[in-house]
Order: C-alpha cells, then sequence, then structure tokens
C-alpha cells in the first residue's frame, strides 16, 4: 500500500491492511515515519517514505491571511515530499510486492508498478473521478456547480497541474519508460475502465450515475483497533464529572488557538475534548493528544471537526451530530455531506470561523434533536456495511501470475 499523506490518510489504510492480513495477504505500507507505530499496531510491515506532511499542510489561525511568499514557499516543499514520496515508493516496491494498492496523491505508483510488470488497484478515501454528481475535490468546493458545471469543472481540474507530475514524469524516464503525461496517464486509466476501489460508504455518498464500472464504492475503511490502548484516568474522570461533552479538533489542518476554541464552547455552554492542546483548559474542557475516534465519539454530545474524510466518518459512525469547519480540498465536500443528510447544521468555512459562529453552530448541534436523531439512522446503515469485501473480491480478481 502507497499511503504518503497525513495521519488521515494512513489510518484507514493500516485498518484496511489489518484485515487482509486476517484473510492471508501479506501486507506492507509505505507511509510518513510519524505513522510507523501506527502501521505496526495493525499488524503490518511498515516500509518508510521520507517526510512529513503535517509538517507542511497546517494553516493559520481563522483570520489571518498567507503572503504569496508563504504560498511560494508551501508548494515548493509540496513538490519535494512528493519528489520523496515518489522515492519511497520506489525503494518500497523494490523490497519485495506482488501487487501495489495506491492513494489518490501516489500516481507515480503506477509508473512504477509498470516498469515491474505488477498489478496497481487504486484505493482512494477522496472521490477523484471527474463526475456530475459533486465539485471536484481538488478545488476545495462545498457547494454543487450543477451537474455540467461538476463535470467539466472536475474534468479540467484532474486535467490540470498537480504537485506531484514532476515526480511521476521523472520516475518514469528513470525506469525507462515512455514518456507520458500523468493527466494523459489517468485518462488512458479511465478509458480502460481501471479499478479504482473507494473507502467512501455509500450511505453517505451514493455511487454515482456516471462512473465506470471499475469504480467501486467500497464502504468505508476503518482504523485498526489498539486493544492496548487504555484512556487516561484524568479523561474518565472527566467524562464522568459532568453532561457528555463535545469534542473539537482539527487534525493536521489548521493551528487553533485554545482560548479560541474554549470562547466558542463557553458561548455554546459546553464541556469540551479539546484535542491537541496539552495544557490543563480548566473545571469545563480538557486537552487530549490521540484518543481513538470509536472509544470517544459514542461519548460526545457532538463533534466538531475540520470534516477530513476519516473524522468525518468516524463521527457518523458514531451516530453523534457533526459540526465541521473545513480548510480545503475535499473536507468542504464532507462537511457539505453531514449537513445535507440533517446529521449537522450547516458547515463553517475555516477562513470564516469565528468564536461567535463556531458558539451559535455548536450550540444547534446539541440542542436540536433531529442532527442526533438522523446521526443515528446514518450509523445503524453503515455498520451494515463492510468496505473489506469488494477489496478482496479485486485482488481475487486480478490476473495471476
Amino acid at each position: 500500500m502507497a499511503a504518503p499523506g497525513t495521519r488521515g490518510d494512513v489510518a484507514p489504510m493500516a485498518g484496511l491492511g489489518s484485515r487482509l492480513q486476517a484473510s492471508g495477504y501479506e501486507v506492507a505500507i509505505a507511509a510518513n515515519p510519524p505513522y510507523a507505530g501506527l502501521v505496526l499496531q495493525s499488524g503490518c510491515e511498515f516500509r518508510p517514505l521520507p517526510g512529513d506532511l503535517a509538517e507542511l499542510i497546517r494553516h493559520p489561525r481563522p483570520g489571518a491571511k498567507e503572503s504569496p511568499t508563504d504560498l511560494l514557499t508551501f508548494w515548493g516543499k509540496l513538490g519535494d515530499y512528493m519528489d520523496h514520496a515518489a522515492n519511497g515508493t520506489l525503494a518500497a516496491v523494490e523490497a519485495g510486492t506482488d501487487v501495489i494498492m495506491a492513494n489518490s496523491v501516489s500516481p507515480y505508483a503506477y509508473d512504477i508498478a509498470e516498469a515491474f510488470g505488477i498489478p496497481v488497484l487504486g484505493a482512494h478515501l477522496q472521490p477523484t473521478e471527474p463526475s456530475a454528481a459533486y465539485p471536484p475535490v481538488l478545488m476545495g468546493l462545498g457547494r454543487s456547480l450543477g451537474a455540467a458545471g461538476n463535470k467539466i469543472i472536475g474534468e479540467r481540474a484532474a486535467a490540470g497541474p498537480a504537485p506531484y507530475d514532476a515526480p511521476s514524469a521523472r520516475m518514469r524516464k528513470a525506469l525507462g519508460l515512455k514518456k507520458q503525461s500523468r493527466a494523459a496517464a489517468e485518462r488512458r486509466r479511465r478509458n480502460a475502465r481501471a479499478t479504482i476501489l473507494y473507502g467512501i460508504s455509500p450511505t453517505v455518498l451514493p455511487r454515482p450515475a456516471d462512473w465506470h464500472p471499475g469504480l467501486v464504492m467500497a464502504g468505508y475503511w476503518w482504523p485498526a483497533t489498539d486493544h492496548r490502548w487504555r484512556p487516561s484516568p484524568n479523561l474518565v474522570d472527566f467524562l464522568a464529572d459532568g453532561p457528555p461533552a463535545v469534542f473539537v479538533g482539527f487534525g493536521s489542518s489548521a493551528d487553533m488557538d485554545p482560548g479560541f476554541i474554549l470562547e466558542a464552547t463557553r458561548r455554546a455552554g459546553v464541556r469540551a475534548v479539546v484535542q491537541g492542546v496539552d495544557e490543563v483548559l480548566g473545571d469545563d474542557a480538557i486537552g487530549v493528544g490521540h484518543v481513538p475516534h470509536d472509544w470517544l465519539f459514542p461519548r460526545m454530545a457532538a463533534v466538531i471537526h475540520h470534516a477530513g474524510a476519516g473524522t468525518t466518518a468516524a463521527g457518523l459512525r458514531s451516530g453523534v451530530a457533526t459540526v465541521g469547519v473545513p480548510v480545503y480540498t475535499d473536507q468542504p465536500l464532507w462537511a457539505s455531506r453531514v449537513a445535507d443528510l440533517g446529521a449537522g447544521p450547516a458547515p463553517i468555512p475555516y477562513k470564516k470561523l469565528t468564536p461567535e459562529r463556531l458558539g451559535e453552530a455548536i450550540n444547534r448541534a446539541v440542542t436540536t434533536p433531529s442532527y442526533t436523531a438522523e446521526a443515528r439512522q446514518l450509523a445503524k446503515r453503515i455498520a451494515a456495511e463492510d468496505g473489506t469485501v469488494a477489496v478482496l473480491k479485486a485482488l481475487r480478481n486480478l490476473p495471476s501470475k
């Protein structure tokens, strides 16, 4: 599994890898070093990809603007990150593999597979295929552009420049392959109906009618459960010492001041569990590091987050209301889907976030019974899905050597 990206990109793949191993496959996951423990805990082999994307993508605090120089620096560093990831993926494949599963930001894995003569399955957590059913996720749009607009702009966005274009071109040259752009290669795979498995619940995003037969809405891939993990006594005591709290966390996406969050939660009159904050926050809030979502979220009154694919899935799985604060790429889509499905209020774009707006949205989330009722119904439907089944079928249908 080629899994460059942040924890949200790696955790579902590690969970899927654990399930595949239980079905008799040997799974190695190529990811950044900070996620070695996550991969190993899942029972999979870890193969390193140099770099740490989480260090690059943290956005400034709400209201702060990035200068053109900051943006140029970011794109330069992102290009370097992708270049290192391509090199790491090649090294991981050279260590031995029979099949590659490539996530949505590792198209160079297809070039490497072509050189080695091994099959590739796409394994995406975002709906990357241009479609009339949703706006292009690469553009970070939360609202539909209409069926024609979604499709046309989606196709243009997919054909446009991307930070992994140069690594893909360099990899093809180094491996002695015919020159071909990343966009052209993707068109060729689309015309060939190549298999891409999407770790997305069809309950949350129904399979679009204009997808070709090779595109499979498999269902969510859940992170593996770490049975050795135990909550801290402080967290257990806090949760027991009052009404259900709300969770507030923005993953790798944003640089959020704890004071900003506390002003919002206190305006809403709720207790809070704030992720990514080490200091003591007072009688009505507690800061936590990594806590498994499948343990924490069902204990919450609502979850407030950046609407990353995995965090959104975990919130819906837990049957609690969600307040989405999307930052970039696919997050606006997931935040909008939650609201459209009735499991939470309208999302607040991160750039427009204020303590007043966030406090008001939290208040609506915890005082509107229909949000929780809809979230619980969605949770029941999601629980009936098994995202591993389609992956096993695709692996078994691969041509044998």
